[in-house]
């Protein structure tokens, strides 16, 4: 249900709400929040909530200007992890200046900028994921150990998978919240599951990703277990990713046309080709950390420059019937991304495409070793994204130069590194 500000008033009064969780996204793909007492929620919606952009990395474009947190009312959930009495409820913020302008740094803002855009040129863009996460055990102290939760393998049952309860927990807790997952499995590796979600709108579904995340370490807290969405926790087993899915639909639709399937089936292909075309400059967004490299090193991980309508090396596969992970699927990204500037970025490469009527190459042979690669560590991503056209076009100058210092910052950190594997494990089995 969505609801209004007033609505939400009411919900609190009559529902025993006590804290709101303002909730908002990092430049690079970190989820925080401030929580104000429900009783301030009238003055929150109209004035906001300030924060300190100085104490939050990426956020120092703000030059020392006050930011302000609004929350999104139609994005109110409950929080079902939280206590029944004195309850909890979240929503999604976006963030502005003191006079109600964007801030440039703010994530959200983007995807919703890039929404605006395909709308005004008849597209309407939706997406859907598909998750895959690692649980771990516990030591006898509560701290995360590299044991696997299980050693089970790819759509094992009980009781080689001990994961069943736990994605079912997470499942219902998705429910409680008001998304509704497809299916969850047992993935490839060991204590590897993955949480298929159904297509929604951009902004719907980069939301519903970071909802997903977090009632993933909530229910790991509650089962007693480390829940991590590194890319890759270990050599020699598979890595974490995430496959976006992307349909597009166009105006002649809304009119039943009988040559509306024929028109998104071109869109489609013209859209595929210019996220192809871009693909590696926006690499460092989909794939943002010196870990997730590691992941794409491996020789089962997609990483030719090119599709095809089959399971292969390819990073675009394009289904030809009807599938629930959408018309177009994406198989490079991970899941420690931020989602709003990746789906931004694939509006605005899939636009470009479309406008300039771009063909797709011939699909994928696996015969062949003539492909482009996709950047193989985060310092030639970085590289490829200094030098992007596409992305100076459509990010703000301050904010791109900041995703680009990062990077090269972390890979040196990396270089330097005399245990290379102990570096990721402390930069990222913890946190991500």
């Amino acid at each position: 249900m969505v609801y209004s500000e007033s609505e939400i008033l009411q919900y609190i009064e009559e529902n025993d709400v006590k804290f709101v969780k303002l909730t908002f996204c990092t430049t690079d793909g970190k989820l925080k929040n401030i929580s104000v007492l429900s009783s301030e929620m009238g003055g929150v919606f109209r004035h906001g909530a300030k924060i300190s952009a100085k104490k939050i990395k990426g956020f120092e474009t703000a030059k020392g200007k006050d930011i302000f947190l609004f929350p999104d009312a139609s994005t109110m959930t409950l929080l079902p992890w939280r206590p029944q009495q004195g309850r909890v409820i979240r929503m999604f913020c976006y963030i502005k200046y003191a006079d109600g302008t964007p801030f440039e740094g703010d994530s959200r803002y983007f995807l919703k900028k890039a929404m605006k855009e395909a709308v005004r040129k008849g597209y309407c863009f939706r997406f859907g994921t598909s998750c895959e996460f690692s649980l771990f055990r516990l030591d006898e102290n509560g701290f995360p150990t590299k044991t696997p939760h299980d050693y089970a393998g790819y759509c094992d049952i009980a009781p080689e998978d001990k994961g069943e309860n736990f994605r079912r927990d997470v499942c219902l807790t998705m429910e409680q919240m008001g998304i509704h997952p497809i299916s969850s499995r047992h993935e490839s590796g060991p204590g590897q599951h993955e949480i298929d979600f159904s297509a929604s709108s951009a902004l719907k579904a980069a939301d519903t990703f970071l909802s997903f995340k977090s009632a993933v370490r909530s229910v790991a807290d509650n089962h007693g277990v480390h829940a991590s969405f590194m890319p890759k926790s270990s050599y020699g087993i598979p890595g974490n990713g995430m496959h976006i899915g992307m349909s597009i639909i166009n105006d002649s639709d809304i009119f039943d046309d009988d040559n509306s399937e024929a028109a998104d089936d071109k869109a489609i292909r013209s859209a595929t080709a210019g996220i192809l075309k871009h693909i590696c400059e926006f690499t460092v967004f989909t794939n943002s950390k010196v870990n997730s490299y590691s992941r794409l090193a491996g020789k089962d991980l997609p990483v030719y420059v090119t599709w095809s309508d089959e399971e292969d090396g390819q990073i675009i596969r394009i289904n030809n019937k009807h599938s629930i992970e959408g018309k177009m699927v994406l198989k490079s990204p991970d899941c420690v991304c931020n989602p709003y500037y990746v789906f931004g970025l694939m509006i605005y490469a899939s636009l470009e495409g479309i406008d300039n009527d771009l063909s797709l190459p011939d699909k994928f042979d696996p015969d062949s070793n003539e492909y482009k690669m996709l950047p193989q560590n985060i310092s030639a991503a970085a590289n490829d994204a200094s030098q992007s056209d596409f992305l100076k076009k459509y990010l703000n100058a301050e904010i791109l130069r900041y995703i680009e210092e990062t990077a090269m910052e972390e890979w040196k950190d990396y270089q330097e590194a005399s245990d290379k594997e102990q570096f990721e494990e402390k930069r990222y089995f913890y946190d991500l």
